[in-house]
């Protein structure tokens, strides 16, 4: 009996969406409107630059669809799902949104109005609201595995940069593009434990490398705080930039990087903790030694490095052990892009991802903490 072909499944990121809309849930959208008012429902001057030269701000004026109107039709299509842009604009003129008076409107006043409309507010409202929800005291949940290491350090953060998908090659200019357009780059802090959201910045430039956004990312992090980060970030000048302010850092040794040691601190059969200088052969090398933690798994050696000299508020085990961890920053990324659908963006243009990129992470934020409350009660 000839073997019947197995249906092929595509990965779950890329399946198709589903047309039927999530219910309402009542608490959650009161949320949504306590964290975004009375910030975004406050009058507010845009301005837009102009379409040709000379470069200037072209002031905009306030006509049907405001920018409340706008965010609102978004959180419904990223929140509820919403299948299209006219199922919204149905609900919009039937009943409203948000407790929005009807507001009776073509299906393409909406796409052309969103499309003049500045990204950077939405990006400001987004700024908001985290700041709103790290002023909230956390809930009360049970001790994770790094609580000691949590009591040494104001901060303990994950940091990664993550290039976005393909989008889709409908318009004139995508379609004239050779091969595959993607989505542009994200880069993300969140706390290690809570996964709570701390610092985002995005870049329509998809091969944007790591350490091209350090300045920014230096001044969104807290002096005292322990940082995570991959090889992508990793940089003499900006080691030297971490140690200056006091903020700790652990990550990855490049196999390539020369290296010599100053002092050997501890050592055994599987393990070996050093004070090293790094970058013997650049120009300008780092400044300050770095302390080594080396293990033995499998019969490979793995290099972690920090600018915590003493082990005593950060030992050789537990930098292996924080580093080690750090791929559950993928856990927090995992929301946003497989529950709420951020891995199929909605059109190619520009301007749209990164409207559908803040609203997502704006209801993602709130989402995140009805979840910690309900795991603490």
């Amino acid at each position: 009996m000839a073997h019947k072909p197995s249906r092929a499944r595509p990965h779950a990121a890329f399946r198709h969406r589903s047309q039927s809309p999530m219910p309402a849930v009542k608490e959650v959208a009161q949320r949504l409107l306590d964290v975004l008012s009375p910030s975004l429902l406050a009058p507010r001057p845009l301005a837009r630059r102009a379409p040709r030269p000379p470069p200037r701000l072209i002031r905009m004026r306030q006509r049907l669809l405001t920018l409340p109107v706008i965010v609102a039709i978004m959180g419904r299509v990223g929140w509820r799902r919403g299948p299209s842009i006219a199922e919204v604009q149905q609900v919009l003129g039937r009943e409203g949104l948000w407790g929005m008076a009807p507001r009776h409107v073509s299906p393409q006043a909406i796409p052309n109005r969103r499309a003049v409309l500045p990204a950077a507010v939405l990006g400001q409202r987004l700024a908001e609201v985290w700041a709103r929800l790290q002023a909230q005291v956390p809930p009360t949940v049970p001790p994770p595995g790094g609580a000691p290491v949590r009591e040494r350090f104001s901060l303990l953060a994950l940091v990664d940069g993550a290039t976005r998908e393909a989008l889709r090659q409908k318009t004139q200019v995508l379609r004239a593009r050779e091969g595959l357009v993607l989505g542009g780059k994200r880069l993300v802090m969140v706390e290690a434990c809570s996964h709570r959201p701390r610092w985002q910045l995005y870049t329509a430039d998809a091969a944007a490398h790591d350490k091209r956004f350090a300045a920014e990312l230096m001044a969104a992090g807290p002096v005292g705080g322990l940082w995570v980060f991959a090889l992508g970030f990793v940089s003499f000048l900006w080691f030297d930039a971490c140690t200056n302010p006091q903020k700790v850092f652990v990550t990855r040794m490049r196999a390539k990087s020369a290296d010599r040691t100053v002092q050997g601190l501890r050592q055994g059969a599987s393990y070996r903790a050093e004070s090293i200088q790094v970058g013997l052969y650049r120009s300008p090398p780092c400044t300050p030694p770095l302390r080594l933690g080396a293990v033995l798994g499998q019969g490979t050696w793995y290099r972690y490095l920090t600018n915590v000299l003493a082990p005593q508020p950060l030992s050789a085990r537990q930098v292996c052990e924080r580093y080690r961890r750090r791929w559950r920053i993928e856990e927090a990324c995992a929301l946003p892009k497989r529950v709420l659908d951020l891995a199929s963006w909605w059109t190619g243009a520009t301007h749209a991802v990164q409207w559908q990129l803040y609203a997502t992470l704006i209801f993602s934020a709130v989402r995140l903490t009805v979840c910690q409350q309900v795991a603490a009660v």
